[in-house]
C-alpha cells in the first residue's frame, strides 16, 4: 500500500508546477480542484516523510545501541513512535469521497408523530448548532417552517468551516453520516398520561456546491414566487418574497421563504438546488461504481432508521455501527463527536477492506 507514495511524489511535484503557471489560475473550476489535490497529498507525503524518518532514526539508534546501551531508551521511544506515524499514513492513503472537504447543508424534516416529531427536529437542529460551534464552524439557517409549538416541520441550514479545516475534518466529511431517519422514544409534552411515544424525523446531508462546482443555465430554471406562511399557515408576509426554484430538465426543486427580501430568498434557494444537483450528480456515479468505492456508512438505505434517541434511558443507539451510550444529554447539547467517531472508523474499516481485496 506505502508504494503508492512514489507516484504520489511525483504527482504532488506536477500539480505544484501547474498551480504556479498563469493559465491555471484563469480556470476557477480547474484551480479549486488543483489547489485541493495538492492539500490532500501534501498532508499524505507529510506523513510518509514523517515514518520514513522515524524508521532511519530507529535503525541508527538501533545501531548506537549496539555499542552504547545509554541509546537503547530511545531507540525505544522511537520504536513506540513508529506504530501510530504507520498508521497517520495508512489512513491518509484510503480513497477519500472528493465532497469531503466541502461545506455541507443540513435539512431536517419532521415525520412520523406530528407535533412531537417538529419538537424532535428542533432538537437535533440545537444538537448540530452545538456541534458545530465546538467545531469552530458558522451554522446559518436558510428556510425553516415552523409548528405551532416551537419545532420545525423542515429547517435547512448552512454549515460552514472556517479557514482551512484538517483533511477529514471538514462539515461534509463529519456530518454526512447523520443522515437517514433519526427515531426519539420519550414522553411528549402534548402526552397527559405520562407514557413514552416514538416518533422520528428525517436529516438529509448535502455537500455545499459552489458555482464552479456546478453548471446550472437560467434557460434551465423555472423560478415560481409566492407568500411566505408561519406556523399553522398564517400569512407572515403580505408580499410575494417566498421562491420556489425548478431545475427542469432533472425535476429537482427548492424553495425558500425565511428572510422578507425576494432576492435573499432566491440566492438562499439557489445554494440548495446547486448542492442537490451536486449529491444528484454525485449518486449517478456511485451507481456506476463498483461496491468497493462505496461507503458502507453514505450507502445505508434513507428510509432505515439510523440511530435511536431514548430519553426514559438516557441512551442513545447508532443502528449501523453498534455504538451506545448513556449520555443523551450531552449528546444533545453538542457532545456528537465519539458518535460520529464510531461512523468514521466504521466507514473507514470498509474502505480498507476494499484496498486489501
Amino acid at each position: 500500500m506505502f508504494e503508492a507514495v512514489e507516484g504520489l511524489l511525483s504527482e504532488h511535484q506536477d500539480i505544484e508546477a501547474r498551480l504556479g503557471e498563469p493559465e491555471t489560475h484563469a480556470d476557477a473550476r480547474l484551480a479549486k480542484r488543483l489547489n485541493r489535490r495538492y492539500a490532500e497529498l501534501s498532508a499524505i507525503i507529510g506523513a510518509w516523510r514523517d515514518w520514513t524518518g522515524l524508521g532511519d532514526d530507529l535503525e541508527a539508534a538501533r545501531e548506537l545501541a549496539a555499542e552504547d546501551p545509554s541509546f537503547a531508551e530511545e531507540a525505544a521511544a522511537i520504536e513506540a513512535r513508529l506504530p501510530v506515524a504507520e498508521e497517520r499514513l495508512r489512513r491518509l492513503l484510503v480513497p477519500r469521497d472528493p465532497a469531503d472537504a466541502n461545506d455541507t447543508l443540513l435539512e431536517i424534516k419532521s415525520g412520523e408523530g406530528g407535533e412531537e416529531s417538529a419538537l424532535f427536529a428542533a432538537d437535533l437542529l440545537r444538537m448540530y448548532t452545538r456541534y458545530a460551534e465546538r467545531a469552530g464552524w458558522s451554522v446559518e439557517v436558510l428556510d425553516a417552517t415552523e409548528s405551532d409549538l416551537g419545532g420545525y416541520k423542515s429547517v435547512t441550514v448552512a454549515v460552514k468551516a472556517k479557514g482551512t479545516p484538517e483533511p477529514g475534518g471538514a462539515p461534509f466529511g463529519m456530518l454526512k453520516f447523520e443522515g437517514g431517519v433519526h427515531r426519539v422514544q420519550r414522553v411528549p409534552v402534548t402526552e397527559s398520561q405520562g407514557r413514552v411515544h416514538t416518533s422520528a424525523a428525517g436529516v438529509l446531508v448535502l455537500p455545499e456546491a459552489e458555482t464552479v462546482d456546478v453548471e446550472i443555465h437560467d434557460s434551465d430554471l423555472r423560478i415560481d414566487v409566492y407568500r411566505s406562511s408561519g406556523p399553522g399557515g398564517q400569512s407572515v408576509n403580505t408580499t410575494d418574497s417566498a421562491v420556489r426554484i425548478t431545475h427542469v430538465p432533472t425535476g429537482i426543486v427548492a424553495s425558500c421563504q425565511n428572510e422578507k427580501s425576494q432576492l435573499q430568498n432566491k440566492e438562499s434557494a439557489m445554494r440548495i438546488l446547486r448542492a442537490r444537483l451536486l449529491a444528484a450528480a454525485q449518486e449517478a456515479a456511485d451507481a456506476e461504481a463498483s461496491d468497493a468505492r462505496r461507503s458502507q456508512v453514505r450507502t445505508v438505505d434513507r428510509s432505515e432508521r439510523i440511530r435511536t434517541y431514548n430519553y426514559p434511558e438516557n441512551r442513545i443507539s447508532d443502528h449501523r455501527t453498534g455504538y451506545k451510550s448513556y449520555n443523551l444529554d450531552q449528546v444533545l447539547d453538542g457532545d456528537l463527536g465519539p458518535v460520529l467517531d464510531s461512523c468514521v472508523e466504521a466507514d473507514l474499516a470498509s474502505r480498507l477492506e476494499a484496498l486489501e481485496q
